[in-house]
């Protein structure tokens, strides 16, 4: 019996393995591919320490400062989360089993969780859109930019991603059209302002894309409204970056409590509405809090749910220090 598994190798995970070793606690954590989303990213400029450093590279100190602690990430599919029966009643509270883990090798078992799974890429579920995955239409353009130097690409979306995206395709294509369905960008306006200053980039905005036509790989685009006289646009490639789906469908086998719009629900204390189980990163939402997608909110998150899991295990009653753990 474990003190705790930790599903989720992002930043929210390993974060949250740090401070559960520092804890002492018995613990597994469990990730198929270790960094999660996080190597995807492209340059980092607003992680705490970092003037400028490369997704991948911040991952690979992460998962070396997991190991620093005698913490390997397993890189197992976790398919079932439930809790142990009792008799013929399920649990209630620690006393009454814990919870058993099923992955693609084996079955564990823990006294708490926490839940870290992240999120996966929203589609924009057009014509074309399917049939062009690997063929021009791609959800990563930090992971695929260079493939199109010299190339006209659209980057979809209004967000941070899709605004640094536009900014590292513009580093290899000829011409980045960046389409966004409002009249002004998301993103942190830091980002905007390197945007707008870029040349090869063009703003299309209150506009959104309708199909993506070729015949072996992407050539055009179509538009709901004209562009420059036109409704269809000549590229050869389609980032499409509008955001993320959370990734709570484990969360729904343990009867926790999920938001409108797949978000798990968490009190400040990372803590959700069944007892010793936690979430943290990209698909928990805090309530009364905003929907603040950062690799320091993921960090932070994690760390939070190592501490709650601390002192649900001692029993400890909640402080204000500590957040309200139920």
């Amino acid at each position: 019996m474990n003190d705790l598994i930790i599903i989720g190798s992002g930043v929210a995970g390993m974060s949250a393995s740090i401070y559960a070793s520092r804890y002492k606690l018995e613990h597994l954590l469990f990730g198929e591919a270790p960094g999660g989303q996080g190597i995807l990213a492209g340059k980092v400029e607003n992680y705490p320490g970092y003037l400028s450093i490369p997704g991948p590279e911040l991952m690979q100190k992460l998962v070396e400062q997991v190991g620093h602690y005698g913490v390997e990430i397993r890189q197992e599919s976790v398919r079932e989360v439930r809790k142990k029966e009792v008799g013929s009643e399920k649990q209630e509270s620690l006393s009454a089993g814990g919870f058993e883990v099923n992955t693609n090798k084996s079955v564990y078992q823990t006294k708490t969780l926490i839940l870290a799974m992240g999120a996966n890429f929203r589609h924009l579920n057009i014509p074309g859109e399917e049939k062009f995955v690997g063929k021009g239409v791609s959800y990563c353009t930090h992971c695929d930019a260079p493939f199109f130097k010299d190339k006209i690409v659209a980057v979809v979306g209004g967000g941070d991603a899709a605004v640094t995206g536009a900014l590292h395709a513009a580093e290899f294509a000829q011409k980045v059209f960046i389409i966004h369905r409002r009249d002004e960008f998301r993103a942190e306006p830091a980002w905007v302002e390197k945007l707008r200053q870029n040349k090869r980039i063009e703003q299309v905005l209150s506009t959104q894309i309708t199909q993506i036509l070729g015949t072996e790989k992407v050539e055009n685009i179509s538009l709901d409204k004209p562009y420059q006289g036109s409704t269809t646009l000549k590229v050869e490639g389609v980032f499409i970056e509008i955001g993320q789906v959370p990734s709570s469908t484990l969360a729904g086998q343990l009867g926790v409590a999920i938001d409108e719009q797949g978000y798990i629900k968490v009190k400040p204390s990372m803590a959700t509405n069944v007892p010793g189980v936690f979430a943290a990163g990209d698909l928990a939402a805090i309530e009364g809090g905003i929907h603040f997608r950062q690799f320091i909110t993921a960090a932070s998150d994690g760390a939070r749910a190592a501490a709650s899991v601390y002192q649900f295990l001692q029993g400890k009653a909640p402080t204000p220090s500590w957040g309200n753990v139920k």
